[in-house]
C-alpha cells in the first residue's frame, strides 16, 4: 500500500495538500492531528470516539466515496455546533486507498 494524497482547508482557510498513509490504520482525524493542521487541544478531545464533535469537517469532494456513517456519528452530528449537510466526524473516516483525492475543511473551533 501506499500513501495517498488528501487535500484539508484549515481553520485559517489554508489548504494543505498532505501524504497520508494507508498502511497506518489512521483516520482522518489523527491526520490532522499528525500534521498540526489546528491548535493542540482543539481537535480530537475525545479521543477519537464519536463524542465531541472537535474533529468536524466537510467534505468538499463530490467525487470520492466515504465509509457510510454509523448511528453514534449520526447521533453526535445532530448535537453538534455548525453542521452542514456535508459534515462528517474526522475521527469516523479512515485513511484507506478509496480517499485519493479527498478534499475536506475543518468546521470551526468552538
Amino acid at each position: 500500500m501506499a500513501d495517498i494524497k488528501i487535500t484539508i482547508i484549515d481553520r485559517e482557510g489554508v489548504s494543505h495538500e498532505v501524504d497520508a498513509p494507508t498502511d497506518m490504520a489512521m483516520n482522518l482525524m489523527e491526520l490532522v492531528r499528525a500534521y498540526e493542521l489546528a491548535p493542540e487541544g482543539t481537535i480530537g478531545i475525545c479521543g477519537g470516539m464519536a463524542m465531541c464533535a472537535s474533529c468536524q469537517v466537510y467534505v468538499l469532494s463530490d467525487d470520492v466515496e466515504l465509509q457510510p456513517m454509523e448511528a453514534e456519528e449520526e447521533a453526535m452530528l445532530w448535537e453538534a455546533f455548525n453542521v452542514k449537510e456535508n459534515s462528517r466526524l474526522g475521527c469516523q473516516i479512515n485513511i484507506v486507498e478509496e480517499l485519493e483525492g479527498l478534499i475536506v475543511e475543518l468546521a470551526p473551533e468552538v
